[in-house]
């Protein structure tokens, strides 16, 4: 097994010695595929760097709205705590109880008001015992309504004080399951009171605020459905209000889009490029970074499906949609995302776009010269190996006759008699002498006399075997090797060889012709068993003789006595 892969190996490296092209390419196809890699390697580092940098300046943009809806969140979650508390612990005020009891009195009117200290905290706005007790999810208890009234009258008062701030908030309101609500954005005292409450206890912010679709309390973000009749949309952040497993109502807080934009734009630094888009948890676009006359990058439903799964797997990441590159993260205090959104002329601008260039023109500069110099190179040694197979023909070959001159033919003889010998085929010679070639050259001059030999040269090889081989050993004398053949054989390939040449007539001259024969001797392995080339040699060179003595033009394979 061990020699037959040194055998392949040999032969592989034997078969690129004689083509040294070959091993040029090979050289430049493996420099080109290792620059090409480390190229592309340095890519993936810039692409892995990209994407850090987008991810970071998303981070940036993602932890500053955080931080702004923070505060909002914050005092929300105060007015819930406060209403707990005085729910716990009613205030002894008497203006409390006077409220309770005017409560008593207006409960069965369509709409009532309750206005205690307009300076001081909100007007209670509410509708009948018969209004609540139409559906099932509206409930007043008599043993729980005073202490929920005077609650929501204190926190009124702290809502009256949150208006006053510069809070982002549009408006803070509470409504209860009773039958009334209060807001920073108080109703006036008609039968709109009654489509107003009605509206607000059929929102989404409210109705799903029950302890089986709210069990842990926290937070819920809603955002209001295209309406017509809505003079704007708006984000809703609201809270279940619940003691003692009671449900009271819900606290909620309204944010404009205008206002979601102002904060997600005061978060983004000026200096990025890109543009910043805020989602609520359907994927439902809520604003954008970009200014009302600027270009909204906008998706498909196949895009928008694709950024819906990666964002369903993770927090924050990455996804590529054709030139654009968009990078996500989940808010902690608004049940939405961000995105960034880059295109890929906003990349090619950048930094990195910039790197990115120059090393793309680096790389195809490269190259270019890598291909230049592969050209060069192959070209000078394709130049060297025509030179040294052109010298190495000429060390090998006649070049008069373009056969085998003596040292290659005797080389190359000794080795296929060596090769029959293993392989026990019998191995025969052919010795050739030209019968009166000195006259030719007497008669026409030796530039005729180069003419008959390169003519019988080329008789010589026309009516030989594949395998056989052919050269010029003296002036007029050839010798041909037959690997493989019997004497028989043999001694028809020099019949046929004679006749070629005793048949064809030579121009020598102009207007002049001329015919030559040949005389052979043949010698064969069969006789005795000697694979001894320069043996075989002699003895058909004897035979030679021979048949010049018994008349010439005649091919002699055996010795007179054995006639």
């Amino acid at each position: 097994m061990q020699r037959d892969v040194y055998k392949a190996k040999k032969q592989f490296l034997e078969r690129l010695r004689h083509h040294p092209g070959k091993i040029v390419n090979l050289c430049f196809l493996v420099v080109l595929i290792f620059s090409t890699i480390l190229t592309w390697r340095e890519v993936v580092v810039l692409e892995e760097a990209y994407i850090s940098s987008q991810q970071n300046h998303l981070e940036n943009v993602a932890n500053s709205l955080d931080r702004q809806l923070q505060f909002s969140i914050d005092k929300l979650l105060f007015f819930r705590h406060s209403m707990g508390d005085a729910l716990q612990t009613p205030l002894g005020f008497r203006v409390l109880h006077d409220a309770v009891t005017s409560f008593n009195s207006l409960r069965t009117d369509p709409f009532w008001q309750l206005d205690v200290d307009q300076q001081r905290t909100l007007p209670i706005s509410g509708v009948s015992d018969a209004t609540v007790a139409r559906t099932t999810l509206l409930a007043r208890d008599n043993q729980r309504i005073g202490n929920e009234l005077s609650a929501a009258l204190e926190v009124g008062y702290l809502l009256r004080l949150a208006t006053s701030t510069t809070g982002k908030e549009r408006r803070v309101s509470y409504v209860s399951r009773a039958g009334f609500f209060l807001s920073t954005d108080p109703s006036p005292l008609n039968h709109t009171l009654i489509s107003r409450y009605y509206e607000l206890v059929t929102r989404p912010w409210f109705t799903e605020q029950t302890e089986r679709q709210n069990r842990a309390r926290g937070v819920r973000w809603f955002m209001a459905p295209v309406s017509g009749a809505q003079e704007e949309r708006v984000i809703t952040a609201s809270l279940p209000v619940y003691l003692d497993h009671y449900w009271y109502g819900v606290l909620a807080m309204d944010f404009t889009l205008p206002t979601m934009k102002q904060l997600l734009t005061e978060a983004v630094d000026k200096r990025t490029d890109g543009e910043y888009q805020l989602y609520d948890s359907r994927l439902n676009l809520i604003t954008t970074s970009e200014p009302p006359d600027g270009l909204v990058n906008q998706f498909d439903e196949r895009e928008r499906a694709q950024i819906a799964h990666a964002i369903e797997g993770d927090t924050e990441g990455g996804i590529r949609l054709n030139s654009r590159y968009v990078s996500w993260e989940r808010l902690d205090h608004f049940d939405g995302v961000v995105l960034r959104v880059h295109t890929l002329q906003e990349g090619v601008n950048g930094e990195f776009g910039s790197i990115s260039i120059a090393l793309a023109l680096l790389w195809a500069l490269f190259t270019a010269m890598l291909l230049i110099s592969w050209l060069v190179i192959r070209r000078m040694v394709s130049n060297m190996y025509r030179m040294q197979h052109s010298l190495q023909w000429q060390a090998w070959h006649d070049p008069l006759t373009r056969l085998n001159n003596r040292g290659a033919l005797f080389e190359r003889a000794k080795v296929l008699a060596e090769e029959c010998r293993q392989q026990k085929l019998p191995f025969s010679v052919i010795q050739i002498d030209l019968d009166h070639f000195k006259s030719i050259n007497d008669r026409f001059g030796h530039q005729a006399g180069d003419k008959v030999l390169c003519h019988a040269a080329g008789l010589i090889a026309s009516a030989l075997r594949t395998s056989d081989v052919a050269g010029r050993v003296g002036g007029e004398e050839f010798c041909v090797v037959l690997p493989g053949a019997t004497t028989q054989e043999a001694a028809n390939v020099a019949e046929r060889i004679r006749a070629f040449i005793n048949r064809k007539e030579i121009l020598v001259m102009k207007s002049t012709t001329t015919r030559i024969s040949a005389s052979l001797g043949v010698s064969s392995t069969e006789e005795n068993g000697n694979f001894d080339f320069p043996q075989l040699q002699s003895i058909a060179d004897m035979r030679l003789y021979l048949a010049k003595q018994q008349g010439r033009n005649q091919v002699m394979w055996r010795d007179a006595d054995k006639k």
